[in-house]
């Protein structure tokens, strides 16, 4: 029987492992097949406290899994929570094929990058299509080349920087007529003279599969219909993520995107099961809340199991 168990490894996860552990807790907690999370897939991270020069973020997750483990957090390395029991007090989690009863659960599963949905992305992935800059964009097959990078936030912006180290331009394709990037990141973007923005712009297909590779991109243009083929050699997609949430369904409350729901800090519908960064919050999105919220499952986890309800 255990005390806990945290589903997930990103920031939310291992905060919250921090916390259960130093409570003499001894959490169990599960990484799923890429531990640390999305934050493992990005390079420099300049808004985390405490790192005035900034951190990497494979780095960071390093610390905090030591930091977890060092005060007695047991883990479960590559394991996958497969199906989830909710209906009694004692609740039962499945990892890989073996079931195993807590007491409580904290879900910190975060989520997954969205896809586009058009012909030719699911036949390139890996083979042009990506969707992660800094795990790809240094391969031979993208320098020197041109890239195309799909969205409008602060992670397109991101990844379309990070290319114009190796691409010979990179074009930042978006809906909307303006950024939806925080000021600072826009900045960097349109003093960048290698990224290339085309606006009111969808991607409605990648060529060429036949070739297992990727030659171009066919796009419209959202306000008068218009399309136009423009040649690339990559496709980046950066537009938002997908909540890892699907073994929930039917078993906590969500909304319309999938989101867990939570009331009065983490507790979700089922008690003593409690839910914290990305697969709760679809506004901030930051590894620092992420943290902050993993912090307050593992403070209401605790409460709960001493009996104490707020």
């Amino acid at each position: 029987m255990e005390e806990t168990i945290i589903i997930g490894s990103g920031c939310a996860g291992w905060t919250a492992a921090i916390y259960l552990a130093r409570a003499k807790l001894s959490p169990l907690l599960v990484t799923g097949t890429e531990p640390g999370g999305l934050l493992t897939t990005t390079t420099i991270v300049e808004n985390y406290p405490g790192f005035p020069m900034g951190i990497q973020g494979p780095e960071l997750m390093e610390a905090m899994r030591k930091q977890a483990e060092r005060f007695g957090t047991r883990v479960r390395y590559l394991s996958v929570v497969t199906e989830v029991e909710f209906t009694q007090k004692i609740k039962r989690v499945k990892i890989d094929e073996e079931w195993i009863e807590t007491k409580s659960v904290v879900i910190a599963v975060g989520a997954r990058p969205r896809k586009l949905s058009v012909p030719g992305e699911a036949e390139l992935e890996t083979k042009g299509v990506s969707y992660c800059a800094t795990c790809d964009g240094a391969l031979p097959v993208f320098r020197n080349q041109p890239l195309v990078v799909v969205g409008g936030g602060d992670s397109a912006c991101e990844e379309a920087l990070y290319l114009t180290r190796f691409a010979s331009s990179v074009y930042l394709v978006h809906r909307r007529d303006t950024l939806r990037a925080s000021p600072i990141m826009a900045e960097r973007v349109f003093n960048e003279p290698r990224i290339k923005p085309i606006w009111n712009s969808a991607v409605e297909e990648i060529l060429d599969h036949k070739q297992n590779k990727v030659t171009g991109v066919w796009l419209r243009n959202l306000k008068d219909g218009s399309k136009n083929f423009l040649e690339c050699r990559g496709v980046f997609v950066a537009i938002g993520h997908v909540p890892n949430t699907q073994i929930f369904e039917g078993k906590l409350e969500m909304d319309e995107r999938k989101l867990i729901k939570v009331f009065q800090g983490t507790k979700t519908t089922v008690p003593g099961v409690f839910a914290c960064g990305d697969c709760v919050d679809g506004l901030y999105r930051q590894a620092v809340t992420a943290a902050g919220m993993g912090c307050m499952a593992a403070l209401d986890a605790e409460r709960y199991l001493r009996g104490i309800e707020a």
